[in-house]
């Protein structure tokens, strides 16, 4: 499996020129007891260009919800030798399965998996340099960069923190900086390994060390900024007509009791999600079209663990069921449909189910 990037950057066999491509998702939302809601939840244009033989840039613009525009990637590529490619600029950091593969022919579910939205803030991209490559004889990919990494406060510019950015539900979400104007005093790693030497399995080990980025005037307050390191595991296995994925995250995070003292958020200390998939083909293999019934479930929890007086909030304890279909009609074209039970720990809190449709297309 390959995404838009590595579709590009593989696919442009001309000496010099433009590859121009795109994806695209458009969905119904039905949350019990409310009305339900229509989104063209994005657009992409995704443009590359290749210079010569080793040097080649790759961009991807992005519409959300019609009026929202985002570059979510735009790196430049040279390579080195057949192993090593070296790359700069906004690039997506590579942890678990979905924030690297997201094109909406490339996962079952209308929605992506919710542990890809609050624990790997999905999508997670930073400005960054670093190398890149493989080796087939190790049947090995390789990633590593240095990214600036998530604002966790704002500042008055005269030495007061106004505002904490990450925390809540949400965890790290709200500290992306998406190549916006981003502030920078902390340099971040992050790597990936996948091992692809078995037949119709593929498994990644990823990991993300460093601390969050904070306003110069305030950068020497304690809680300030935070110590952040993730660990990742993800695996996924095809044989014949059936798939399976699953992935893992933990993310441990220091200095959290000063931070939500200085800021009055509710960050947790440490951050823990899990889902596990399966699904069939319902139609014969000869078939072009596929028709996969699908179930996940995952669990994760922003507050798996807490520091100093916070009280641990059960409501961000939870569990989800993911039952339904993928229908893809043509390569390149799916129609999906599902049915959520949403819980969690909290014993004044009920269920939510959800039921979701949606179109997507990737070429």
């Amino acid at each position: 499996q390959v995404n838009t990037a590595q579709r590009i950057l593989n696919g442009n066999i001309n000496t010099k020129g433009v590859t121009v491509g795109g994806y695209g998702e458009i969905t119904y939302n039905n949350v019990e007891e409310k009305n339900a809601e229509l989104d063209v939840q994005r657009l992409v244009i995704l443009f590359g260009y290749k210079f010569d033989t080793r040097t080649q840039f790759i961009t991807e613009i992005e519409f959300e919800h019609v009026n929202e525009l985002f570059v979510e990637q735009a790196f430049l590529q040279y390579s080195v030798s057949d192993n090593v490619n070296l790359r700069a600029g906004l690039m997506l950091v590579p942890m678990g399965i979905i924030n690297e593969y997201h094109e909406p022919t490339t996962f079952n579910g209308v929605e992506r998996p919710s542990i890809d939205g609050s624990i790997i803030p999905t999508t997670w991209r930073e400005i960054g340099i670093g190398v890149s490559g493989r080796y087939n004889e190790a049947s090995l990919r390789y990633q590593a960069y240095l990214f600036n990494g998530f604002l966790s406060t704002t500042s008055d510019g005269n030495g007061t923190i106004v505002s904490g950015k990450i925390g809540g539900s949400n965890g790290l979400r709200g500290g992306r900086q998406k190549g916006i104007k981003s502030t920078m005093n902390n340099v971040n790693f992050s790597g990936k390994l996948d091992y692809y030497g078995l037949p119709g399995l593929r498994l990644g080990l990823s990991g993300y060390f460093g601390r969050t980025q904070s306003p110069v005037d305030v950068q020497d307050i304690d809680g300030a900024a935070i110590g952040l390191t993730m660990i990742g595991l993800d695996a996924r296995y095809a044989y014949q007509r059936f798939t399976a994925r699953g992935q893992f995250i933990y993310g441990s995070l220091s200095d959290t009791e000063a931070y939500n003292m200085i800021t009055g958020q509710d960050l947790g200390s440490a951050l823990q999600g899990y889902y596990i998939e399966g699904a069939y083909n319902l139609l014969s293999q000869e078939k072009k079209q596929q028709l996969f019934g699908f179930v996940r479930y995952e669990a994760y929890d922003t507050h798996q663990k807490i520091e100093g007086n916070l009280t641990d909030n059960l409501l961000y304890d939870r569990q989800e069921w993911t039952f339904g279909l993928s229908y893809k009609i043509a390569q390149g074209a799916v129609v999906k449909g599902d049915y959520q039970l949403k819980n969690n720990a909290s014993p004044i809190s009920t269920s939510t189910n959800q039921l979701n449709f949606g179109i997507g297309v990737w070429f």
